[in-house]
């Protein structure tokens, strides 16, 4: 009986090398396949998008915080993995009923690489979750870019209005940007339209998820804040944790290129 420890510290005691595993989060449904788990992997969300091929063809068990306990049931798997704030507790609860769930906390970047790493371990490719670990911190490493000292609202959802706020993994990306998050609020806070006017953002970044924003938006925000740079952004890039963390790094520095020559 191999003996491992989420991130929430939890022991995830498991009798043999998993062979049914059911991912519930996309960026970790993402990383299994990248670490060759084409087999293994036998159901994932609707939100698992990525990669194309793989979505078309495994077995859909709900969203994230809506999942069929009974078609999960069904599968049999030997391993769930799960994450603290993208699934809800009480289906998480009921999946421990079912098999060992291992559970993952990110908050930052260290926090996304020690995940990668005991996936790794938990699902027996150790030496290809390490050799990934190597290339997104050595991408990283590289990724040297002016600190703009502007104030950035980051908006994940429309009607009512909410933001990535402190202690989210959004946050710490923004970071990694050289940006100052301008909302000092923690995890992702509701806010009005005057108290956005209020905020008064140097640049405002639209998330393509999870809700759509779209080039028509970006007017309803400059009516709303002229003088504010207003940009689409690539949701993915600032809030996946596993293999797509290889992109971020020349996409930040888009980003910021944009925003600089503005």
């Amino acid at each position: 009986m191999a003996v491992f420890h989420d991130q929430l510290n939890r022991v995830v005691s498991l009798p043999a090398v998993p062979k049914r595993i059911i991912s519930i989060v996309p960026s970790q449904t993402e990383l299994l396949f990248y670490l060759g788990l084409d087999t293994e992997v036998i159901g994932i969300t609707k939100f698992c998008i990525h990669p194309e091929d793989k979505f078309k063809t495994k077995a859909k068990v709900g969203g994230t915080k809506q999942l069929n306990i009974e078609q999960i049931r069904t599968l049999k798997p030997d391993l769930i993995i799960a994450n603290k704030e993208e699934n809800e507790r009480s289906q998480v609860e009921e999946l421990m009923s079912i098999c060992p769930v291992w559970i993952s906390d990110i908050h930052g970047l260290d926090s996304a690489l020690d995940m990668i790493r005991a996936v790794g371990s938990l699902v027996n490719r150790e030496t290809e979750a390490i050799t990934l670990c190597d290339d997104i911190i050595t991408r990283f490493t590289h990724l040297t870019l002016p600190a703009i000292n502007q104030k950035v609202a980051y908006f994940i959802w429309r009607k009512p209005y909410m933001l990535a706020g402190t202690g989210t993994f959004i946050d710490s990306m923004l970071q990694q940007c050289g940006l100052k998050n301008a909302i000092d609020k923690d995890r992702y806070p509701e806010l009005t339209s005057q108290e956005v006017v209020t905020i008064n953002p140097d640049v405002i970044f639209l998330s393509s998820e999870p809700y759509p924003f779209k080039q028509k938006h970006i007017d309803e925000f400059k009516l709303m804040l002229p003088k504010a740079k207003v940009m689409l952004v690539d949701g993915e890039m600032f809030s996946w944790y596993g293999s797509r963390l290889l992109y971020a790094p020349g996409y930040f520095s888009s980003i910021v290129k944009a925003l600089t020559l503005n």
